[in-house]
């Protein structure tokens, strides 16, 4: 991870970012200041943290090699200490596993990772704190623990299965990303050729199932036409947990304006990624090029162990990379809110699951430094307490209302050789 840049040490052991042009200091310092203090009545809730699969990457989930109870600055991206620094009171910790675990290893391997997150809550109660509610989420956050939620990272998790879709809730996962980078038999992803163009029949079913039972519909990664198939079908708000704004960067990654506008009449939460191929439109190429390396050096493009991310520096240091800062982010922020609505935007980092992050935003404890440029950008601090906290809250609350409407329907058991024949 990148060291501090200015001379001011840390406060909390979070990186105090270097002032802008024309800006001084001691302004810094004061919008720094009223950030941390906003971020101690209204923490963060980020929508997508990949530490578990970081964990069983690095150290096959031996929390003992891997403490985050300790410093682990060398390694990942998040700690204990680094969460309070920067100001996180609830996390959606990704159960992802590849698209390349298909089957019955997609379901087991997505087990595997919610056994982490669960292994994790236990090992630091006076940390972290289970959350299957909205409910819980504030109860967490009354009792100074950061609130544990689950999202399991694409629909090849459930195998076809809308009975291990329930399992899964039944465990604690509250979203489900409809597709990771691949398309589904029943949808299509961002970054593979469109097949079915959106949902099939079968991914409608998926859609109106997870409405059923209270678990969030993410759209991050999926199509626009999946996009559009989704808030057609559903009767609860969606979640975007990962994904920024196409207007500001054109990658397939992030959310058309047509999508965002639609957030307000569906009530969803689209929240803000900081990966900077997803913000930076310079970002884009110089990350085909690292991706090809990857593969050329026989490694997924994805792998964040050591030995990718040595790969990764060496490429790095030879074809200097176009740098995102907070401001990056901060401007898709900007637009978000001027095209969904301040009621309908968030946060999700993707921390530990991207080999690059922006200036200012190195690490879990940066939050502060993003929401002191968006203080020195005129946003209001009853906007900010809804981008942190309250839409997330809102969101889930919201869902959990509509599968209590719809209890009385019988569980779908419905297939997808039925629908899609």
């Amino acid at each position: 991870m990148s060291e501090p840049t200015v001379q001011e040490p840390p406060v909390d052991g979070a990186r105090v970012d270097a002032p802008a042009a024309g800006e001084t200091s001691a302004t810094r310092n004061d919008l720094l200041r009223r950030a941390r203090a906003l971020l101690a009545e209204y923490p963060v809730v980020d929508g997508h943290n990949d530490l578990p699969w970081a964990l069983r990457q690095q150290v096959g989930y031996d929390l003992d090699r891997r403490d985050i109870g300790t410093d682990q600055r060398d390694h990942l991206h998040t700690d204990l200490a680094r969460l309070r620094a920067g100001g996180v009171g609830g996390q959606f910790w990704s159960v992802y596993v590849r698209t390349d675990y298909a089957g019955d290893q997609a379901v087991s391997a997505t087990l595997e990772q919610i056994d982490c997150v669960r292994a994790l809550v236990d090992r630091y109660p006076d940390q972290l704190r289970l959350a299957l509610s909205a409910d819980d989420m504030e109860a967490a956050r009354s009792r100074g623990r950061i609130a544990s939620l689950m999202g399991a990272e694409g629909g090849h998790s459930i195998n076809n299965s809308l009975a291990t879709l329930r399992a899964l809730h039944a465990l604690g996962v509250r979203y489900m990303t409809l597709t990771h980078n691949d398309n589904l038999a029943w949808a299509d992803s961002a970054t593979d050729k469109p097949v079915a163009n959106g949902l099939t029949c079968f991914g409608e079913e998926v859609v109106r199932e997870m409405n059923r039972i209270g678990m969030l519909v993410d759209l991050s990664h999926v199509s626009a036409d999946t996009m559009r198939d989704a808030l057609r079908v559903t009767c609860a708000p969606v979640l975007f947990s990962h994904s920024s704004a196409r207007a500001v960067c054109d990658h397939p990654r992030n959310i058309p304006d047509d999508v965002l506008a639609k957030l307000p009449d569906n009530g969803g939460v689209a929240m803000a990624t900081f990966v900077p191929k997803f913000i930076l439109p310079e970002a884009i190429a110089w990350t085909l090029r690292a991706d090809a390396n990857m593969e050329a050096n026989g490694l997924h493009a994805l792998d964040t162990t050591p030995q990718g991310m040595a790969v990764q520096r060496a490429f790095e240091a030879a074809n200097p990379r176009p740098a995102a800062t907070v401001a990056t982010v901060a401007d898709h922020l900007d637009h978000m809110r001027e095209v969904a609505g301040i009621d309908h935007i968030g946060i999700g980092g993707d921390f530990d699951g991207t080999a690059f992050t922006p200036d200012g935003l190195e690490d879990v404890a940066g939050y502060p430094n993003l929401i002191a440029e968006l203080l020195g950008r005129g946003w209001s601090e009853a906007d900010l307490s809804k981008l942190t906290w309250s839409n997330a809250v809102r969101v889930l609350r919201d869902a959990e209302s509509v599968s209590r409407d719809m209890r009385d329907k019988p569980p779908s058991i419905a297939t997808l050789p039925q629908l899609d024949a």
